[in-house]
C-alpha cells in the first residue's frame, strides 16, 4: 500500500504504557519502601525509652574523682575505666589493651596506682580517686606533667596520662632513686612510641624537683 507523503510512522514513545503494570511496579515499590522506613522512624522513640531505663540489677555508687563526688547507677559489671570515661566523660584516662596488660588506663586510687580496666567501679564507692584530670591545681600543671613536657616523655601521647599517674605513685612509693629503678617500677606502663629515654628522664627531673611532694 502507497502512503501518503505526509505520514508520519507512529513513535512507540507516545504509546500508553500498560496500566496494569505500571500500577503493579509503583504499587510494589511503595510497598518495599514503606516495610523498610517504618522500622526506622520508630527506632529513636525505642531507644530513648532503653536509655532511660536502668540496667538490669544495676547499682548505685558513689565515686569521689577528683575531690568531687559523683552518684551513680551502673550495671556491676562496669568496669572503673568504663565509668570515668563513659559516665563521668573524663577521657584523659584511655583505653587500650583492656586487658591490664600496657598501663594506659592507670590511675590512682587513694595514691595507689591501679588499672582501671581491670577493676570494678563498684569496688570504689567511698575511694579517692584522681585521674589525669585532678593532677593540676589552680590551673597549674603537676610537677611531673611539666618535667614530662620538659623532657619529651611522649610521643603521640596516648599512653602518657597512665605514664604520668604511674609516675607520680613511683616518686611517692620512694623508686625513683636510679634510672634502673624507674625503669624496673614503671615496666607497667609501655610506650609503642619508644619515647622511654624521656620517660626516664621526665621521671628523674620530677623527682628531683618536688614531685613527690604535691598531694594527689
Amino acid at each position: 500500500m502507497t502512503l501518503p507523503p505526509c505520514y508520519i510512522p507512529p513513535d512507540d514513545e507516545d504509546q500508553p504504557e500498560d496500566p496494569t503494570r505500571r500500577t503493579f511496579v509503583i504499587g510494589s515499590a511503595a510497598a518495599a519502601a514503606a516495610a523498610f522506613v517504618s522500622p526506622l522512624l520508630g527506632a529513636p522513640a525505642a531507644t530513648a525509652e532503653k536509655t532511660k531505663s536502668p540496667p538490669v540489677n544495676a547499682t548505685k555508687v558513689t565515686l569521689h574523682v577528683n575531690g568531687k563526688a559523683h552518684e551513680l547507677t551502673l550495671d556491676p559489671r562496669t568496669t572503673l575505666l568504663d565509668a570515668l570515661r563513659e559516665q563521668l566523660d573524663l577521657t584523659g584516662t584511655k583505653k587500650a589493651c583492656d586487658q591490664g596488660a600496657c598501663g594506659a588506663c592507670t590511675v590512682l586510687v587513694d595514691g595507689r596506682r591501679v588499672n582501671s580496666c581491670l577493676t570494678l567501679a563498684v569496688m570504689h564507692g567511698g575511694h579517692r580517686i584522681t585521674t589525669i584530670e585532678g593532677l593540676e591545681a589552680n590551673g597549674r600543671l603537676h610537677p611531673v606533667q611539666a618535667a614530662f613536657i620538659r623532657n619529651d616523655g611522649f610521643q603521640c601521647g596516648y599512653c602518657t596520662s597512665g605514664q604520668i599517674c604511674s609516675a607520680v605513685a613511683l616518686i611517692k612509693e620512694g623508686h625513683a632513686t636510679s634510672d634502673d629503678e624507674i625503669r624496673e617500677w614503671m615496666s607497667g606502663n609501655i610506650c609503642r612510641c619508644g619515647a622511654y629515654e624521656g620517660i626516664v628522664a621526665a621521671v628523674r627531673d620530677a623527682a628531683k624537683n618536688g614531685g613527690g611532694n604535691v598531694p594527689v
